[in-house]
């Protein structure tokens, strides 16, 4: 399965001619999206759209996350800066995930339940304080396979978010 399509291969994939296509992008039906050269494309997000497979909605999540029961007080802090940055930045949350779990842990119940939505194109931003709120390593990949399913992430680097301090009492763990 490929991960951009050309209008071409997108009204073939779909079972429509180029024109069909076109005609949808001028009436609002369907939005390309636009590689740095002007091109458009077409990725899975479009082709679940056009074949019926796509959600009638799609959320923005909120997402928050602390290693470990310890650091409750921490997890409020961080809803409660991301919620001011979503007030001041005049964006309305659909849902706030909050989970207690160690980063480095991809077996997350809220994390695989969200990692889930994103691939079925139920959300269409996400938003965290830092990278490693989601994730310790491989965040890039993530990103890359959230925005091949119409899912934008949003890593807002609150300063009243900084994990360093949980990422000295995470690698402790592991000693």
């Amino acid at each position: 399965m490929r991960s951009k399509y050309s209008i071409g291969e997108f009204a073939k994939r779909i079972g429509r001619s180029v024109q069909t296509v076109r005609r949808w992008e001028r009436e609002g039906k369907l939005q390309a999206k636009r590689l740095p050269s002007g091109h458009r494309y077409f990725d899975e997000s479009d082709v679940r759209l056009m074949l019926g497979g796509a959600p009638k909605t799609r959320d923005v999540v909120v997402y928050c996350r602390v290693s470990s029961a310890r650091q409750k007080d921490d997890l409020a802090s961080q809803v409660k800066a991301m919620e001011t940055y979503c007030l001041g930045a005049g964006i309305a949350v659909d849902e706030w995930v909050q989970e207690v779990g160690g980063g480095m842990n991809f077996k997350r119940k809220r994390f695989l339940a969200l990692v889930d939505r994103i691939q079925r194109g139920e959300v269409r931003l996400l938003l965290i304080g830092h990278k490693d709120r989601l994730m310790r390593f491989g965040f890039d990949l993530f990103a890359h396979i959230a925005a091949e399913n119409g899912c934008e992430i949003l890593a807002v680097n609150q300063d009243s978010l900084s994990p360093e301090q949980e990422m000295v009492e995470e690698g402790a763990a592991f000693e």
